[in-house]
């Protein structure tokens, strides 16, 4: 008996968002990598915690998908980019990262929206949330960065927000989480 009850379209597309995921893992992975060579243990450690995250969201779509008696196919993932060129560089690159993620999402969402596929749909409001959380934080790190003076930041500067990094918590509020009493 067959028990799939994904289209070959959605399918492909919840199978490539998986690979996409790995694919971030490894990203994360190889700049966490870059700024502990560099000296900068907290932004390391920053970066290995989201590359986990990321890991994190591939399986929460591999279990969706067997979930759903579709097949998982497990591709090689590409090579991360180079290495950046500076922590501001890093940083770029790590919200450039999540709005392609974010786009590669919305397109999910619009195809299950369209095939009338409402579970498929709902799932993916999770990723959704998520995306908005994650491009806030980047923009929270290119924020501080550039308060710092951006590709100018001095020592003292990156001192602080490696120091800072290695401390603080990932998570970041949500404009629907935000009231006129807690903002």
């Amino acid at each position: 008996m067959d028990t799939n009850r994904l289209s070959k379209s959605i399918a492909a597309a919840l199978n490539a968002q998986m690979t996409k995921e790995a694919h971030a893992s490894q990203i994360y992975l190889s700049y966490a990598s870059w700024a502990d060579r560099q000296g900068f243990g907290g932004i390391a450690n920053f970066l290995f915690r989201h590359a986990q995250e990321e890991r994190n969201h591939m399986m929460k779509i591999l279990e969706y998908i067997l979930k759903r008696g579709a097949e998982v196919n497990i591709i090689a993932i590409p090579a991360p980019p180079e290495n950046p060129t500076s922590i501001n560089n890093c940083f770029e690159k790590v919200f450039a990262h999540e709005v392609d993620n974010t786009k590669a999402i919305y397109k999910l969402v619009k195809m299950s929206l369209e095939e009338e596929d409402w579970a498929t749909w709902n799932f993916m409001q999770w990723f959704v949330k998520e995306q908005i959380e994650e491009e806030t934080l980047a923009m929270k790190l290119l924020d501080d960065l550039k308060i710092a003076g951006g590709e100018k930041a001095d020592s003292n500067a990156l001192y602080s927000l490696d120091r800072d990094l290695g401390n603080t918590p990932d998570d970041a509020r949500s404009a629907q989480d935000v009231t006129a009493e807690n903002p």
